[in-house]
């Protein structure tokens, strides 16, 4: 069966087996309204069988909740034994860090009442206010490598946490202004190109016309001077006739 090795490892002595490709676990990383030094990450299990096996693997759960086959059923009691537990509080807090400019975030784990429905969320308070800062998700892959992560930070950055990428550099604050700003440029720029291109557009058409109006006005000139140079020969050859 599963046996817990401290708080922030698990070693597996038994035939339990996690199931990493089923729904995939989530977090979302975000900034703190009211306080600017604190990042605030927020876990949900993905599949609620990993909920189980995760609680037995903690030793919350009994490890006869575990089959022989190692296959695991949920049942909504076990989410109301794990939320409160400290080992619980203990693994979230080994499993998920936050550092800013090289220097640890200390977590809180906030709220963990409803651990299958909405998940839980840790606040990170750090020693500054934070710009950037970069989050550390382990989250379930001591019990099997293959996990996934879907991580959602500020402003809609997107991110998948493994063994082999644990840990990603998030822009926390200031980003909005930023982008905006870098979007509102763009936009500026496009604005100024495409009027550009359209008073160039609307000047050649001009030109263009015009350009065909005196090619017709010099051919109406000519026309006209060889139709008068015409008239004038045929009007020689008549007085030639008659005289």
């Amino acid at each position: 069966m599963l046996a817990a090795v401290g708080a922030g490892g698990i070693a597996t002595a038994g035939p339990a087996q996690a199931h990493p490709f089923g729904d995939p676990q989530t977090v979302v990383i975000a900034s703190d309204q009211a306080r600017a030094d604190v990042v605030r990450v927020h876990w949900k299990v993905g599949g609620l069988d990993d909920l189980t096996l995760l609680g037995v693997a903690l030793g919350v759960l009994p490890q006869s909740r575990v089959m022989l086959d190692g296959a695991a059923f949920f049942e909504p009691a076990d989410a109301a034994a794990i939320g409160p537990s400290a080992k619980f509080t203990a693994y979230l807090l080994a499993q998920i860090k936050v550092r800013t400019k090289g220097r640890d975030c200390a977590g809180v784990v906030e709220s963990a009442k409803d651990l299958a429905k909405t998940g839980v969320e840790v606040a990170f308070t750090c020693p500054e206010p934070v710009v950037k800062a970069d989050v550390t998700v382990r989250m379930l892959t001591d019990l099997n490598a293959a996990y996934r992560t879907l991580a959602t930070g500020p402003n809609g950055d997107r991110t998948v946490y493994s063994t082999d990428k644990d840990t990603y550099d998030w822009v926390i604050s200031g980003a909005a202004a930023a982008r905006q700003g870098g979007r509102d440029t763009a936009a500026t720029g496009q604005t100024q190109n495409h009027a550009g291109r359209s008073a160039a557009g609307q000047l050649s058409a001009v030109a263009g016309v015009v350009a065909v109006l005196a090619a017709v006005a010099l051919i109406a000139v000519r026309g006209l001077r060889g139709l008068r140079g015409l008239r004038g020969v045929r009007r020689a050859r008549r007085r030639r006739v008659v005289a």
